[in-house]
């Protein structure tokens, strides 16, 4: 009778550990589980429900002022950190997004041992990014990579407050994206912009953002280059002079602010070279002087029309020069390609039109080296499109220096509309 109890209580026990177990797990992979969002098929996605409105009558919260005792022995750095995030963080917003995904690849669905299933051609999912609220109107500034293909976009302030929002105006050469919400005032804080063309290396800078889901995040760092022309990854054309920063920034800070000291936007951030797809120190900010540029005529047009000259190119090197003919330190943009029927085409530019071998390397020689546009020395292509980016409009009439067969010329040039 004894030896029963004691087996009766031992099983009572070990279920019960088990019991704690269970919950212990669960505990722990529910966060895990809940950022792994399954696609889901359009008529779920018009069932889901938005969530209602807010009163306008109601207020939000912003974050608690800390109190002024845990600031004495704060030093300078921290004082300064702490009170640009007092006044930014209302302005940043967490934007959520349903993507339409059009093609998949339907041997995602071949299952050994399963039967074939119809499957919906169209697929949905998830994405979040960051962005900063524009003005009083209800804009907001964020990536286009962020919204592209939004079915849905939705977002929420810091204090929790969620609207939803509507794409008015996107530009995939720079990577920029407005949306706008209906919201009441309150919600609405304007951010203050900067001038990237102030900025410098060392300089301290930092972000706000939603990296992996993490709300209002602040990381810091410094500029650590200026004057990156990089890809943009939404289109064939690359954004010129982005601010490189060490500042962590992951996926999620897409879309939200690069600020310096005064709280200023000096760029918004919007990518990273990494082989883990997780911040290693080189981040990306596409300058906010671009931004003045772009943003008004996405609030305005939709879209934002640059000027094209319809050109292929790279910078001259040491290499290229010699096998050209040319000085070694000449410098300039070689012109690789020109394109059928483009401004460059109508005006006479000339293409590459032989390939050498040097160093075990092939180059492509024998083109147009445009070397100045409207009497302003070109080192680069880089130069070439920062200049066609901030100096120029589509049927403006530029003057382009070129070294063709070692002899300088002028060609006038029509600039025309990049396509969209």
């Amino acid at each position: 009778m004894e030896t029963r109890s004691l087996r009766l209580f031992i099983v009572m026990v070990v279920g019960l550990l088990l019991l704690i177990v269970g919950c212990a797990v669960g505990i722990l992979i529910t966060p895990q589980l809940s950022n792994l969002v399954p696609l889901t098929t359009p008529d779920e996605v018009v069932q889901t429900e938005s969530p209602p409105l807010p009163s306008p009558m109601s207020s939000p919260t912003f974050p608690t002022q800390i109190p002024q005792d845990m600031l004495l022995d704060a030093d300078a750095e921290e004082l300064l950190i702490a009170g640009i995030y007092q006044r930014v963080a209302p302005s940043v917003v967490h934007v959520r997004v349903v993507q339409q995904v059009s093609e998949m690849d339907d041997s995602l669905f071949d299952i050994p041992g399963m039967p074939d299933f119809d499957h919906p051609d169209e697929f949905y999912q998830r994405g979040e990014g960051s962005g900063f609220v524009w003005d009083k109107e209800g804009h907001i500034v964020t990536n286009y990579h962020v919204v592209e293909d939004a079915a849905s976009v939705e977002v929420t302030f810091i204090d929790g407050t969620s609207f939803p929002a509507e794409v008015v105006g996107t530009d995939p050469d720079s990577d920029l994206a407005v949306i706008f919400v209906d919201s009441p005032e309150e919600w609405l804080h304007p951010i203050t912009l900067g001038d990237s063309e102030a900025a410098f290396v060392g300089q301290r800078v930092v972000a706000i953002g939603n990296p992996f889901g993490q709300e209002w995040t602040l990381t810091t760092g410094i500029v650590s280059a200026l004057g990156r022309t990089m890809p943009s990854g939404t289109s064939q054309f690359s954004i010129p002079e982005m601010i490189q920063t060490d500042t962590a920034i992951n996926p999620g800070n897409s879309g939200g602010p690069l600020l310096d000291r005064n709280g200023q936007v000096l760029g918004v951030n919007t990518l990273i070279l990494s082989l883990t797809q997780a911040s290693s120190g080189v981040g990306f900010s596409i300058p906010v002087n671009v931004v003045k540029q772009v943003v008004p005529s996405l609030i305005s047009e939709g879209y934002h029309a640059y000027a094209w000259l319809g050109i292929v190119g790279r910078d001259m090197d040491r290499d290229t020069s010699i096998a050209m003919n040319l000085s070694p330190d000449q410098r300039g943009a070689l012109v690789l390609e020109v394109t059928e029927s483009s401004p460059a085409d109508t005006a006479g530019l000339l293409a590459s039109f032989e390939t050498v071998e040097m160093f075990g390397a092939l180059l492509d020689i024998g083109g147009d080296v445009i070397v100045a546009a409207n009497n302003q020395p070109l080192r680069s292509m880089d130069d070439l499109i920062v200049f066609l980016v901030e100096q120029t409009v589509p049927d403006q009439e530029i003057t382009l220096t070129v070294l063709r067969d070692g002899e300088e010329i002028s060609l006038d040039v029509t600039l025309g509309e990049r396509p969209r």
